[in-house]
C-alpha cells in the first residue's frame, strides 16, 4: 500500500513540474523528496517519473497514479476535517425521525450510546409512520429518520436529496392465538396455507403494507377484521384474543405483550426491511455519529430477532 506522504510529493512533482519546486512547497530539501520518490516508484513496481534539464515529468504509470493519489488524499483530508467536527460536537441539535415499534424497541440504547459520547448535543425524537419520516427528512424537518418498507411491494421513489441507508431485514411472520393449530405445526407454513382462514388485515390502505396484502389476497386469506390503524398493537391483541391471523414483522411478534404463536411463513420472501433516511453529503456531524451508532446497535440485534 502507498504511503499518504509518498503520493503527497507524487502529486507536488506533477503539480510544480520539479522536484526542487515541490521540496522547497512540502519543506523537503530535494534529496530527502527525491529518496520518498524513490521508494514509492519501487512499491508501484515501475518508474513513475522522468527527469530532464529542465525539471521533472510524470510517465503514464505516474499519470494514472497521480489521479487515483488526489482522490486519496482528499477523501483522507476530508475525514480529518469531519473527525475534528465530531471531536467538537459541544453543542447544537440533533432531531430523529422514528416509527413505533423500533422507537420502543431499538432506538433508545443507541441515543443513550450517542448521549453519552455527546453529552452537550440537545436531542428531539419525534414518531413518524412510514413512509411520513423520510418527507420529514426531505423538508428539513428531522436530520434523519428511522423508516421500513415491506416486500413484496413496489419501491417507493424517494425525493431529491435523501439517501437510504438499510440497517436490519426481518422476515414476516404468522401470529395466532396461542394454541392455534397453524402455530402449533412445524416447519414454514406456506402462505397458501392462509386461504379462507380469517386475517387481520393490517392497514391495507397504508403505503408500506401494500404489497403484501395484495399477495395475501391473492393466496386467498380472506380479511375478517381491517385495522384501519397501521400500529401493531392491535393487530396482535386481537389475534390473541382469537378473531383471526395476521402476518406481521418477527420483531413485532417477538416483543408482543399478547400472547401469540407465531410460525415461520414460506416464501421467505415476505420480509420488512428497516433503514435511515437521510440527506447523504449534506448531513451534520451528529447526524453522521448517529448512523455509525445505528449501524453498531442494529447489528447486535439478539439471535431470533433478525432474518438470516
Amino acid at each position: 500500500m502507498q504511503d499518504l506522504v509518498r503520493l503527497a510529493a507524487l502529486v507536488a512533482v506533477a503539480e510544480d513540474g520539479s522536484i526542487t519546486r515541490a521540496a522547497a512547497r512540502l519543506g523537503y530539501t530535494p534529496p530527502a523528496l527525491s529518496q520518498q520518490l524513490a521508494k514509492l516508484e519501487r512499491e508501484a513496481g515501475t518508474p513513475l517519473l522522468v527527469r530532464h534539464h529542465r525539471g521533472t515529468r510524470l510517465t503514464a504509470a505516474g499519470e494514472l497514479l497521480v489521479t487515483r493519489a488526489r482522490r486519496v488524499l482528499a477523501e483522507m483530508e476530508r475525514a480529518r476535517h469531519e473527525l475534528a467536527q465530531l471531536a467538537g460536537l459541544s453543542g447544537g441539535r440533533l432531531r430523529v425521525g422514528t416509527f413505533t415499534t423500533v422507537g420502543i424497541h431499538l432506538l433508545p440504547p443507541v441515543l443513550s450510546a450517542f448521549r453519552r459520547a455527546h453529552p452537550d448535543v440537545e436531542l428531539t425524537v419525534a414518531e413518524y409512520e412510514p413512509p411520513g419520516g423520510v418527507h420529514a427528512v426531505a423538508s428539513g424537518e428531522v436530520d434523519l429518520a428511522l423508516t421500513h418498507a415491506y416486500e413484496p411491494a413496489e419501491p417507493a421513489p424517494l425525493p431529491p436529496g435523501v439517501e437510504l441507508e438499510p440497517l436490519l431485514v426481518e422476515e414476516l411472520v404468522l401470529v395466532t392465538a396461542p394454541g392455534h393449530q397453524l402455530a402449533e405445526a412445524s416447519g414454514r407454513l406456506p402462505i397458501a396455507e392462509l386461504a379462507g382462514r380469517p386475517l387481520i388485515s393490517s392497514a391495507p390502505d397504508h403505503p408500506p403494507r401494500r404489497g403484501v396484502e395484495g399477495a395475501l389476497a391473492r393466496a386467498g386469506a380472506t380479511a375478517s377484521v381491517v385495522c384501519r390503524t397501521p400500529g401493531y398493537a392491535l393487530v396482535c391483541a386481537l389475534v390473541s384474543a382469537g378473531l383471526g391471523v395476521a402476518v406481521v414483522p418477527e420483531m413485532v411478534a417477538s416483543m408482543a405483550v399478547s400472547p401469540l404463536g407465531v410460525r415461520a411463513l414460506e416464501p421467505t420472501s415476505f420480509r420488512r426491511t428497516i433503514s435511515v433516511a437521510h440527506r447523504g453529503e449534506e448531513s451534520g456531524p451528529a447526524a453522521r455519529s448517529l448512523r455509525a451508532l445505528l449501524r453498531g446497535g442494529f447489528g447486535r440485534v439478539p439471535p431470533g430477532r433478525q432474518a438470516p
